[in-house]
């Protein structure tokens, strides 16, 4: 079948022109299509030939492991590949197909339906009583209905195929139960830089690529792997457009520009391991801190066109929303780790959006710091020796003898008093009467301020007989011990 739009895998190869004949079944065509043509893309010639040349996914490339073991040892089985697009997924179903003695066969999610999963199964069925096995590749298996993933179970369960699924989507929300649980799931991860760049090198060099055509300005040759992202397929693709540009100019060294003019893309000025990200991050957290959202909006985009670590920046925005915001918006803390869930599980570029969300909320809540003032004295404290013992009364009194020792035997249990706050002794002797946490009287740690008052007062002794209600918000915050300005990227 012809894959229609985006391509799962490692490389992708755009519709043929036929799209509206349906080859027959048992014919691999498809990403994988094609793949050995002169005429036929950059991504599509360089693809790996054996496992050996795989860029990256070297905890699935061990001896004894799994695509080993399928390649290596013929053994029928099915699998689920899991990762970004560009990690590798459908080169590794090329390198099956290259590499095995099965009949292999590939359908799209895109536009394949239970009819051609039934007929390919089908004469899978027939060519196994024969003695040949078959591969059955299904690129973006996640958009298959849960009837058309039920049409794979018969083939999966009784190993008339070995399957082959891609997908980018987490499958334990995109594929069946009974599918899942049949399959050996292989989690692709993005790929490095330093892959990147030998993807982008071979493909410079190698006879099946651009031959020695053009090489690439160290400068362009960055800018080449920060647009790519950790995407190998979009490397190769970005690639092609740049040499291509310089050869129609009459050059054989790709420089920025020429980059910029091929892809479209201006040249962010940015160093993932150097000042630029220092820079940008922490202008991106004090722009969140001073409640400018147009600043912070900048300065995310430009995180993000640099090819920025979409998880480093959610990370700092948690550690931002208890540092900055506190008890001022509780709510701030749960938007910012749905932001770092969201782009785990949605992935970028649609986590963009989340990641925007998240910053705009951030910069426009009301902002205070007294939870970072109040745990950084408490620390300073403690490391100034100022500890002291537990108050007997707080001690532990479920083990034989703690009542002989005094432990728990005076302890006021706080809700058997009405006003629900008892006047006893929490804190050790030398910190006895501190008072770490101060809230301001923004958002809603004015509530929180009011009610800290009245149980001060109830503490000491001095209070009223019953205290207001407690205001209407959950959950202690969380503070992070890194600094909002100097993690290291990762």
């Amino acid at each position: 079948m012809t894959t229609d739009g985006d391509d799962d895998g490692l490389f992708a190869v755009p519709a043929a022109a036929t799209a509206g004949t349906r080859p027959a079944v048992g014919t691999s065509t498809g990403s994988l299509a094609g793949a050995k043509r002169a005429d036929a893309p950059l991504a599509v010639r360089m693809r790996p030939r054996t496992l050996d040349e795989v860029v990256g996914q070297q905890h699935l490339l061990l001896p004894g492991g799994p695509l080993r073991q399928l390649v290596e040892d013929d053994r029928p089985t099915a699998l689920l590949l899991w990762g970004p697009p560009g990690t590798g997924k459908t080169t590794i179903a090329y390198v099956v197909s290259q590499l095995t003695k099965r009949r292999f066969v590939e359908l799209s999610a895109t536009s394949a339906g239970v009819k051609d999963v039934r007929a390919v199964i089908d004469s899978a069925r027939r060519e196994l009583a024969q003695g040949r096995e078959t591969v059955l590749f299904v690129d973006e298996v996640h958009r298959f209905s849960k009837t058309q993933q039920d049409a794979l179970l018969p083939g999966v369960e009784n190993r008339w195929v070995t399957f082959i699924g891609a997908t980018t989507e987490n499958p334990f929300f995109s594929i069946i139960s009974p599918l899942l649980s049949r399959s050996l799931l292989l989690t692709l991860e993005p790929l490095t830089d330093d892959d990147v760049r030998a993807v982008v090198g071979a493909a410079l060099t190698d006879d099946r690529g651009l031959g020695g055509l053009v090489r690439l300005d160290p400068d362009a040759e960055d800018q080449l792997v920060r647009l790519a992202g950790g995407d190998a397929r979009r490397a190769l693709t970005y690639l092609e457009a740049a040499a291509g540009g310089a050869t129609t100019r009459g050059r054989t060294v790709v420089d920025v520009a020429t980059l910029e003019i091929a892809v479209d893309r201006a040249a962010v000025r940015y160093d993932r391991d150097g000042d630029q990200h220092y820079d940008v991050i922490s202008a991106f957290i004090k722009s969140i801190r001073g409640s400018d959202p147009d600043a912070a909006l900048h300065y995310l985009a430009r995180m993000l066109e640099a090819g920025e670590d979409a998880r480093f920046i959610a990370r700092r925005l948690v550690v931002l929303a208890s540092e900055d915001i506190g008890l001022a918006d509780s709510g701030a803390l749960d938007t910012a780790v749905a932001a770092a869930h969201a782009v785990q599980l949605v992935g970028l570029p649609e986590a963009q959006l989340n990641l925007a969300h998240a910053v705009i909320a951030l910069a426009l809540a009301p902002k205070s710091n007294a939870v970072t003032t109040a745990l950084g004295e408490a620390s300073s404290d403690v490391r100034a020796g100022r500890i002291g013992r537990v108050p007997a009364h707080l001690r532990d009194a479920h083990y034989g003898g703690s009542k002989s020792l005094g432990h728990g035997t005076s302890y006021a249990y706080a809700h058997d008093d009405a006003r629900g706050v008892v006047p006893q002794q929490y804190a050790p002797d030398p910190v006895l009467g501190r008072r770490y946490y101060r809230p301001t009287r923004h958002g809603a740690e004015a509530t929180y301020a009011q009610r800290l008052d009245q149980v001060r007062r109830i503490l000491s002794g001095t209070g009223p007989a019953v205290p207001p209600d407690p205001p209407a918000v959950t959950g202690p915050p969380r503070q992070s011990d890194r600094h909002p300005d100097g993690e290291q990227a990762p």
